[in-house]
């Protein structure tokens, strides 16, 4: 199947302290036919937009989200969050707060669909005035897909792929433990500098060996075509996600419906838990991908995962048609 890719810098719509106007950049793929719906695809942390178009040294796209669910009729746009990748980096990545992050993707995500509804988001594609968007988020992706939705409501489905409000309690610095829920909202910045002391952070990746990121079952072109992905972390949203009850209530407040997925070795606690955080979701679907660690796409599962993602969105798109 022929492709379709355009490179993307869009505005970010935002302003932080001692940064001027700030840019992200993105990746569109679109297949040949017109779309069924946009697929808007959010990294997690220590990742960029890569992530979502893993292609290994001999160019199979059978790794890439984005290219597989163009083979099902979506295209996708690929986002680089402020602070990763290309898009703009401001000296002061604590500055980038959860919320300048959501406002800022989903601007991006504004524009795009506007683009395309008038048939301005490259060449060749006729206007698509009636598109949908579907957000998608890894990881802290998720998060910031959850705090997207519940403030701006730009999605007919959410998609959390490796994410619970369970957090990661276990790694958490004994203030911040003995902290209340809301008292770790109000000093997030604060706890988020004493932990992690560099502004952008580089993740060690010896977690590899545990089997969560690759391990055994992964497929090794995979691993290969993981490295290009792999990005700065974002210390502000990181520390968010670490939190128990992280964005439950943002969550609770999703109205459309709601995918989750996770690998049967995820990072996510027991899996059957996180479908429960979205209680204003009319439908919650959950996908387990069984041997799988927390980059799903790694995996053989990976392909039960399109096809489930890609069923549960068709089935929304109809729905609404």
């Amino acid at each position: 199947m022929n492709l379709r890719t355009a490179s993307l810098v869009l505005d970010a719509g935002v302003e932080v302290a001692g940064a001027g106007s700030m840019q992200i950049a993105g990746n569109l793929i679109v297949p040949e036919q017109a779309p069924m719906a946009l697929l808007v695809c959010l990294p997690g942390g220590g990742m960029n937009r890569r992530y979502f178009d893993l292609l290994p040294p001999d160019g199979s796209d059978a790794y890439s989200f984005a290219r597989q669910m163009a083979h099902r009729g979506f295209a996708s746009l690929l986002i680089d969050p402020l602070g990763v990748g290309e898009s703009s980096r401001p000296d002061d990545g604590y500055s980038l707060t959860p919320e300048v992050l959501a406002r800022a993707n989903a601007n991006a995500t504004g524009e795009v669909l506007r683009r395309l509804r008038a048939g301005m988001a490259l060449g060749g594609l006729e206007p698509l005035p009636q598109i949908k968007a579907f957000g998608v988020g890894h990881s802290m992706g998720a998060l910031m897909t959850i705090l997207q939705q519940a403030e701006s409501a730009q999605y007919v489905g959410v998609a959390a792929l490796g994410f619970s409000t369970r957090g990661l309690p276990d790694f958490l610095p004994p203030e911040a433990k003995a902290m209340d829920d809301s008292s770790r909202r109000r000093e997030l910045v604060r706890l988020a500098r004493g932990l992690f002391r560099d502004s952008y952070p580089v993740l060690s990746r010896n977690d590899d060996r545990a089997g969560l990121y690759s391990g055994k079952s992964a497929e090794a072109p995979a691993v290969e075509a993981i490295k290009a992905a792999r990005d700065r972390l974002l210390p502000v949203p990181a520390f968010l996600s670490m939190l128990p009850g992280n964005v439950a209530a943002e969550a609770a407040r999703i109205q459309v419906p709601v995918f989750v997925g996770l690998g049967e070795r995820d990072l996510a606690g027991p899996p059957a838990e996180a479908p429960k955080a979205f209680t204003g979701s009319p439908a919650v679907t959950f996908h387990l991908l069984p041997d799988a660690g927390h980059s799903h796409f790694l995996f053989p599962a990976r392909v039960g995962l399109f096809d489930a993602l890609a069923d549960w969105a068709g089935r929304i798109v109809s729905f609404r048609a």
